[in-house]
């Protein structure tokens, strides 16, 4: 279980890599004169996320759209949550089952 564990964590920071590159791609069209509908457009996302961007990027520039890291710590260790899924794969309660 410890595998889907770091599976599970790796997969959190491969998507805010993917998620910061977007980000970056889209400073680069703002510095390029692109506009809100344009970028959105192009990199197929909401208005409202490019609004954001482009405040956080002139308020910041570049540095503004860099992954700040997780909003909050994981409310349960590597080691807790390792526990966990033992004990519901040893009681067969996957899913909120109740059998």
């Amino acid at each position: 279980m410890a595998v889907a564990a770091s599976i599970h964590a790796g997969s959190w920071s491969n998507g805010r890599r993917f998620r910061e590159r977007i980000r970056l791609e889209a400073a680069e069209r703002f510095a390029a004169g692109a506009s809100n509908v344009e970028v959105a457009k192009d990199l197929r996302v909401s208005m409202r996320s490019v609004q954001r961007w482009r405040r956080a990027w002139q308020d910041a520039g570049t540095q503004g759209l860099r992954s700040a890291g997780p909003v909050s710590r994981p409310k349960l260790s590597e080691a807790l949550f390792i526990v966990l899924e033992q004990e519901l794969a040893r009681r067969g309660r996957w899913r909120g089952s109740r059998r």
